[in-house]
């Protein structure tokens, strides 16, 4: 934390870790269906001024029109989904990096809005480890006919809107939110 302000710097912002898709599901599906079948208004990212490149350690925020979501990934197998906990019209306070929210930033982001939401998954992929069997990946969105994926990159978000998880067939397993 940060002289009082949320996790990231974001004021507001406590996300509440999961590292169980069966237990992210849960915990999210009864406010995802409210915003099933509801377009996507834009999509938002940390951005770092100085550089000019997404901060991928921020949450990607969603906005579904009245109702933002805002996912994040941490750790090998941490996600939060938080529900318009960020206001992005306040500053952001991360010592020595200046940073700010946009959007239309992302080329697998610019071409979804206005595409209605039709599913979400939390993806898991299959590890061989016994000590850890299932590890959470993604949060898998389907707008329309587009999968957007927003997944675990190591310790910070990655995006991908390609067609399928690009893991070998069953190294991973859907565990449906909606």
């Amino acid at each position: 934390m940060n002289g009082g302000r949320g996790l990231l710097g974001i004021d507001g912002y406590e996300p509440e870790w999961q590292y169980s898709a069966r237990a992210l599901a849960a915990a999210h599906r009864a406010r995802f269906t409210r915003v099933l079948d509801r377009r996507l208004d834009d999509a938002w990212l940390m951005w770092d001024l100085e550089t000019g490149t997404w901060f991928a350690g921020g949450p990607v925020i969603l906005g579904f029109g009245d109702l933002n979501v805002e996912i994040a990934h941490r750790k090998f197998d941490e996600c939060a989904i938080t529900w318009g906990q960020v206001d992005m019209t306040a500053p952001l306070d991360w010592p020595g990096i200046r940073l700010d929210w946009r959007s239309g930033t992302h080329p697998d982001l610019a071409g979804l809005r206005g595409r209605r939401l039709r599913e979400v998954n939390v993806i898991e992929r299959i590890m061989p480890s016994h000590w850890r069997p299932r590890v959470l990946h993604a949060v898998e969105l389907v707008l329309d006919d587009v999968r957007l994926a927003i997944y675990n990159a190591l310790d910070e978000n990655g995006i991908s809107t390609a067609d399928e998880v690009n893991l070998p067939i069953g190294f991973w397993h859907r565990v449906p939110i909606i």
